[in-house]
């Protein structure tokens, strides 16, 4: 009786639906579907018959697809050759840990049982590119732009449908952009390619750009008789010996087979030499052959007999070329895509030269800038007191040094640049003070001796600088926040270093004005520029003046080295580098006036940039045609753009 009833549970057990069902084999899904009836061309996998297997994985709509490629790319899908079935596997130790297509845990398997497929790099391009419609419906950004940026290194046809689908679902501005590069390239319908390109509007983008430029390229192309080439779309129509030379228009007719090799002068003497018979060559007596056109003769009945390799004489190649038609042909075959095309060039084109001129506008006022801070310290002392300081370079270098002792100190840079620059200017308005009190105020009035003596000091600087810091540059390192440039597109560009000199001279040009209009130092100062001696007569030290003018012109120049240091190495010479512009600043601006100052950077600036860029690859150049304009502008002009006024503006 208890084997009956037990047999009773078994069966009323069986019975149950759910029980029922688990007994039912599993339908397979697409992807489990498509790997085991294509298992023998996986295991054995080329570029050249995989591609329909990847394609229907990715078609498959199997959220378990983009898993199985991607693991297939990174040699991690493993087939068991016992029953053909395919795991995702990972090494661990002498086994492989499985897992099955839809990423569930199957446990463990040695790995002789395993086999691991090792796709090559070829096959892992195409799973690169099926997982591309993945990684753009990708919620992860990251992934997204990783998809986009494989897609924009090797775009392809192919790479559309998953584009366009992806921008469906969630619009992007840079996934929309590659579409269109991509539309503009490979869409067979004319009007979306032509709608592509002038979606773009004023983009100056360079992979714009690169993609524009093979739908305008050309080849050279000859035709049989007058007609043009049946669907072509011809760019220009080509005359031999005008728009094309003569020997260049023949060898587009050799290589295309439609002509022979021409005929050289010593191919056809040998052959004429090779061929007399009984005085004569082709039936042309020897007398007669000191014509080329009875050479010629010669050589074709030649060639009729088979004596002479076939090649054209000129009589021959004139009629050749008369007798085919030359072409220029567009390799984009739409005449309404390459006329689009054409038109964004031009108009990108015009784009740039003027973006390239606001860029050189913007370098010319980044020199200025530069040319300006070293300058108006010159222009303070060389216009209060009509000394001619050839050592004005050297407070530039002890500036650039200040702030290279000041970054050994203070590692942090933003805070040593910060204390760098009030230190500097303290140190060379100490130094321009010294200068002034034991050499300068007793050579007032000697312009000669004044000269050499400040030549004498700049020598003797440099060499203190040498054996102070020896002959090697050292770095003035700028803080981070000034890395990288302001880019405005693929054209203009400014370095933030540029920037920040430029800001720095606007801030000392108003501090200048401050002092100079504001403040009694300033009065006084222009007192002693107007007139000295009523100055004096209104209770004025003009020695006092003096030495305080000359350590605020050098004080200057100290800043301006810091700023200077900040993009150019720091040697005993780098004051060198701008003595002599800053010289030729102060001389073209007007002696004395800091608008002039102003003015005369901003003219060196400018016509130096103008010069590199006429003459970029002779900077040697540009430096002696400014100096020669310069002779000729101060003919005109000897007082400057702004001239000093007042009694003592002819002194």
């Amino acid at each position: 009786m208890r084997h009956l009833f037990l047999t009773f549970l078994a069966l009323l057990w069986l019975a149950l639906p759910g029980v029922a069902q688990t007994t039912e084999p599993t339908t397979p899904g697409p992807v489990a579907q498509i790997l085991a009836d294509n298992t023998a061309l996986i295991e054995r996998s080329s570029r050249t018959t995989i591609g329909p297997v990847i394609d229907a994985l990715a078609a498959s709509g199997d959220p378990a697809a983009a898993m199985v490629l991607d693991a297939w790319a990174n040699r991690s899908l493993g087939l068991r050759e016992a029953d053909g079935t395919f795991f995702l596997i990972a090494e661990s130790g002498d086994s492989y840990a499985l897992r099955d297509i839809t990423g569930a845990d199957a446990g463990t398997a040695p790995k002789a049982d395993i086999t691991q497929l090792r796709p090559n790099a070829g096959v892992r391009g195409l799973i690169a590119t099926a997982l591309v419609q993945f990684q753009l419906a990708d919620p992860d950004p990251a992934k997204r732009r990783v998809a986009l940026e494989s897609i924009a290194r090797d775009p392809a046809p192919e790479n559309l449908a998953p584009l366009r689908a992806a921008i469906a679902n969630s619009p992007d501005p840079a996934m929309t952009r590659l579409e269109r590069l991509l539309t503009l390239r490979f869409d067979p319908d004319p009007a979306a390619r032509v709608a592509a390109i002038e979606g773009f509007g004023a983009d100056l983008g360079l992979d714009l750009r690169g993609a524009l430029n093979p739908l305008v390229a050309t080849r050279r192309l000859a035709v049989a008789g007058t007609g043009a080439p049946e669907s072509a779309n011809v760019a220009a129509t080509l005359t031999p010996g005008n728009d094309l030379p003569r020997e260049e228009a023949y060898d587009i007719l050799v290589a295309a087979g439609m002509a022979p090799a021409r005929l050289t002068v010593a191919d056809q003497r040998a052959s004429l030499v090779a061929n007399i018979a009984d005085g004569a060559v082709g039936g042309i007596p020897l007398v007669q052959l000191d014509d080329q056109s009875a050479r010629d003769r010669a050589y074709t009945a030649l060639e009729a007999a088979g004596l002479a390799p076939s090649a054209a004489t000129e009589d021959e190649v004139t009629a050749a070329l008369a007798a085919h038609s030359f072409y220029d042909v567009y390799a984009e075959p739409d005449p309404d895509v390459t006329r689009a095309a054409r038109d964004a060039l031009d108009r990108i084109g015009m784009t740039v030269g003027a973006m390239q001129a606001a860029d050189l506008g913007l370098d010319a006022l980044s020199l200025a800038s530069i040319y300006f801070l070293a300058a108006i310290g010159l222009a303070i002392t060389f216009g209060v007191m009509r000394v001619i300081n050839m050592a004005h370079g050297e407070f530039i270098m002890l500036g650039a040094y200040t702030g290279y002792v000041v970054q050994q100190v203070i590692a942090d840079y933003t805070i040593s640049i910060l204390i760098a620059l009030p230190l500097a200017f303290a140190v060379t308005f100490a130094a321009g003070v010294a200068m002034e009190r034991l050499v300068i105020r007793h050579l007032y009035k000697r312009p000669l001796e004044t000269l050499l003596a400040t030549f004498g000091i700049s020598i003797a600087l440099q060499q203190i600088a040498k054996n102070i810091f020896g002959t090697q540059a050292r770095p003035l390192t700028a803080p981070g926040w000034l890395d990288g440039a302001w880019v405005l597109n693929d054209v203009v560009a400014i370095s933030y270093i540029r920037i920040a000199i430029f800001v720095l001279a606007m801030l000392f040009l108003g501090v200048f004005l401050f002092i100079m209009k504001r403040t009694r130092l300033g009065l006084e100062v222009r007192a002693v520029t107007q007139n000295p001696t009523m100055a004096a007569s209104m209770g004025i030290n003009p020695d006092r003046i003096n030495m305080l003018t000359f350590g605020l012109g050098s004080g200057i120049a100290g800043v301006a080295g810091v700023a200077i240091g900040l993009f150019a190495q720091v040697t005993s010479e780098i004051g060198q580098a701008y003595i002599v512009q800053s010289f030729m600043t102060v001389v073209v601006g007007g002696v004395g006036n800091i608008w002039g100052a102003l003015a005369g950077a901003a003219m060196i600036g400018g016509l130096q940039k103008g010069i590199e860029w006429l003459n970029p690859s002779n900077t040697l150049a540009a430096q002696t045609y400014m100096i020669i304009f310069i002779i000729i502008f101060i003919q005109f002009r000897p007082r400057g753009i702004i001239a000093l006024k007042g009694r003592a503006a002819g002194d």
